[in-house]
């Protein structure tokens, strides 16, 4: 085996350490074998060194900060460690399939550009049920901010992407760091940014290679950023936005974190907020309407609902590695 790993696979964690272990294990058992596995604790955090520690394989590589910097910082660090050219993200939580690594890096090599972040469809496993997201890759001619953002069914959009998919030259995420101060959706912070570059496109593989484990007894940060924090953030993108892209955070995104408060002036200030610096389309309004209208645990179970009949079923079970079992408001 090389000296140099082929891909650095990067893994932030804090305070979870079964979850943790059944990633790195996962990562691990991949098919491509010449791997590194960076595993960033964030924080003193005894519990998961110990579990770690008694993984015997030479390819893990377990650093513990001496505080607490968050996830995207974590994300970082590990890139800054990494020796491989390419290095893929692997959140706590999530698990990948054994072939997951050799798949991207087969589709990497047939990019047409110097830098191509390479994602992938995944499996989002709900206590509901399960379904493949995205539901479409982008066509040859689609803003790619759209297509991340904007949305063709009252509870779902085509395009997605997530953390545990993304493998990008290890260049790239040196140059175009994880953003700690943006709340959520740090994954489509980090695509928009990179994506400016002239040198970067966004390519797919089309099978579904990440389990997403969406358990909603653990806390999210997606449930409990504050929704003017994440106002802030749109604002600042809004030169990474199509017009389109912008009304459609602001109305889905920005709102669902909002509607929780029932403020008519909240509500006001995204509306205008859509309609000044937006253009938003019928189906935005709706959405918009729902978000405020509807409660989030009603929303997320018809969402469900409606990705399983629409959608691509998860119904196949698929293989991941041994010893692991394995957008939208």
């Amino acid at each position: 085996m090389s000296s140099v790993p082929d891909v650095s696979v990067v893994i932030p964690t804090r305070g979870r350490p079964d979850l943790v272990t059944r990633a790195v294990r996962g990562a691990l058992a991949q098919t491509l074998e010449n791997i590194e596995v960076i595993v960033v604790v964030d924080g003193p955090d005894e519990a998961t060194r110990t579990m770690l520690a008694t993984i015997g394989d030479a390819r893990l590589q377990v650093v513990e900060l001496p505080e607490s910097g968050g996830a995207p910082n974590a994300r970082n660090v590990g890139v800054r460690m990494a020796r491989a050219p390419w290095t893929a993200m692997l959140d706590d939580d999530d698990e990948w399939l054994t072939h997951k690594l050799a798949a991207q890096v087969d589709v990497a090599g047939r990019a047409r550009v110097p830098l191509p972040i390479v994602a992938s469809r995944l499996v989002n496993r709900t206590p509901r049920g399960e379904f493949v997201i995205p539901r479409r890759l982008p066509a040859a001619d689609e803003p790619l901010s759209e297509y991340l953002t904007v949305r063709r069914g009252l509870f779902h959009g085509d395009g997605f992407i997530q953390t545990s998919t993304i493998m990008a030259p290890t260049e790239l995420l040196r140059r175009v760091p994880f953003d700690p101060s943006v709340p959520r959706m740090q994954e489509l912070d980090w695509t928009l940014r990179a994506l400016a570059h002239d040198d970067v496109d966004l390519v797919f593989a089309d099978e579904p290679l990440v389990i997403w484990h969406q358990d909603e007894d653990r806390p999210r940060i997606s449930l409990s950023s504050p929704w003017n924090a994440q106002l802030e953030w749109l604002r600042r993108s809004r030169p990474l936005l199509t017009p389109r892209a912008y009304a459609a955070v602001t109305m889905s995104v920005v709102s669902s974190m909002a509607a929780h408060t029932r403020s008519p002036r909240v509500f006001r200030t995204l509306l205008r907020e859509a309609r000044r610096h937006g253009r938003p389309g019928p189906l935005d309004y709706v959405t918009f309407l729902q978000v405020w209208l509807i409660p989030p645990q009603l929303r997320r179970s018809v969402r469900d609902l409606v990705l399983k009949r629409r959608g691509q079923p998860a119904t196949a079970g698929p293989r991941v590695a041994d010893g692991a079992g394995v957008s939208a408001s």
